[in-house]
């Protein structure tokens, strides 16, 4: 049910979020470090077995599927209407694999060399499950990544990308964009 496997709002409340919006679920299976670095838009939900950590915004109507991995180490941007399915990966922060530095947290940062670019993921866009996104990506919006997926660099609008490393498949329906209006006036109706 649902009242057992999300927390309540009450209980969302007391984790000091940066900003929390209305509407928002968070299963109790999710583990989200330094909440006070967290932003979290209206009509968010994050499900099973998700770790947040670092500088997250979330935007509205955002949804992130089960085992995702948030490493926020810059920071990661969810714009509205965008979404991870189950096992995404998004990283802002990463080792130096080049052999010149040590890596992993149990290191000193004397001996490390982290990268750290923020990620952006853009309106209207969704990444496909057991998808990675390495730091510095700008995911533009509209873009749909296929699963199981490795985005190493930035996207055009409103395009479909799959593959390791992706690459542009075919242009996207915008459609979306018409259905955003038509959903927006709805919810004004639903508030007269």
């Amino acid at each position: 049910m649902i009242g057992e496997t999300f927390y309540t709002d009450n209980e969302i409340e007391k984790f000091g979020f940066k900003h929390l919006g209305q509407n928002v679920k968070i299963s109790r299976y999710a583990n989200i470090y330094h909440p006070n670095l967290v932003d979290i838009g209206n009509n968010v939900r994050i499900d099973d077995f998700c770790i947040l950590s670092g500088t997250i915004n979330l935007g509205s109507f955002i949804h992130i599927g089960a085992y995702c991995g948030l490493y926020g180490g810059s920071s990661i941007t969810l714009e509205d209407f965008s979404g991870l399915s189950a096992r995404v990966l998004v990283y802002s922060i990463s080792d130096d694999y080049s052999g010149k530095y040590m890596t992993n947290p149990t290191v000193a940062e004397e001996f490390k060399n982290e990268i750290r670019n923020p990620v952006l993921i853009k309106k209207h866009s969704i990444i496909g499950a057991g998808s990675i996104i390495l730091p510095g990506v700008i995911i533009e919006e509209g873009c749909a990544i296929g699963a199981a997926s490795l985005e190493n660099k930035s996207t055009d609008p409103w395009g479909i990308y799959a593959g390791v490393p992706v690459k542009l498949l075919k242009l996207r329906s915008k459609e979306i964009l018409l259905l955003e209006k038509k959903f927006e006036h709805k919810l004004m109706l639903q508030r007269v």
